[in-house]
């Protein structure tokens, strides 16, 4: 994987091969950042990373300016390869080794941008329950973002706070927020 913008732009990082992840690729991760460059001044901005994995969508938000950076991931040798990652390129990153749903539940973080990326074969209603929590729990600031990558065998258009969807290959990114109508 790269980093495909900001202060580490072209750095690639190697992962250890037996991580249980499917790292975003890089043309939909560019896809991604272009969309939210017209939304966001990265320095800005706070970020929680779920089911974060190598790390690859917060070493870019790191890249680009982002200092609060959250990364949640229920396994110890992700946390650790981030850890060791964020210290080796200065980054500020705040690592959680956590089940996702469980943090979600009980932190008492609020961000602007809450970027999901759970396995493929989730069930959609695992899917949705992610968007369920952080909007029951109101975790976004106000203009905040929720964004899950997942397949595009998976439809999460039902859900109400979801706003729209990029396709890139293989590769959804569903966009959730509450717009003016659902403040109504």
């Amino acid at each position: 994987m790269r980093i495909i913008s900001g202060k580490y732009k072209s750095k690639r990082i190697a992962a250890p091969k037996n991580l249980p992840v499917r790292p975003t690729t890089d043309m939909a991760k560019e896809s991604l950042f272009n969309i939210l460059n017209n939304f966001y001044y990265f320095e800005n901005i706070s970020v929680l990373d779920l089911f974060a994995g190598t790390g690859n969508i917060s070493y870019e938000f790191a890249s680009r300016g982002t200092e609060t950076i959250y990364a949640v991931d229920a396994h110890y040798a992700c946390i650790k390869f981030i850890n060791q990652t964020a210290k080796d390129l200065n980054m500020s990153i705040n690592s959680y080794k956590s089940d996702v749903y469980k943090f979600l539940e009980k932190t008492p973080l609020k961000t602007d941008v809450i970027f999901a990326d759970p396995p493929y074969d989730f069930e959609e209603s695992q899917f949705l329950k992610i968007a369920d929590i952080v909007f029951d729990r109101d975790l976004l600031n106000e203009d905040g973002l929720l964004i899950i990558e997942h397949s595009k065998h998976t439809d999460l258009s039902q859900h109400p706070f979801y706003s729209y969807e990029k396709r890139y290959g293989g590769n959804v990114f569903s966009f959730f927020e509450i717009t003016e109508s659902d403040e109504e």
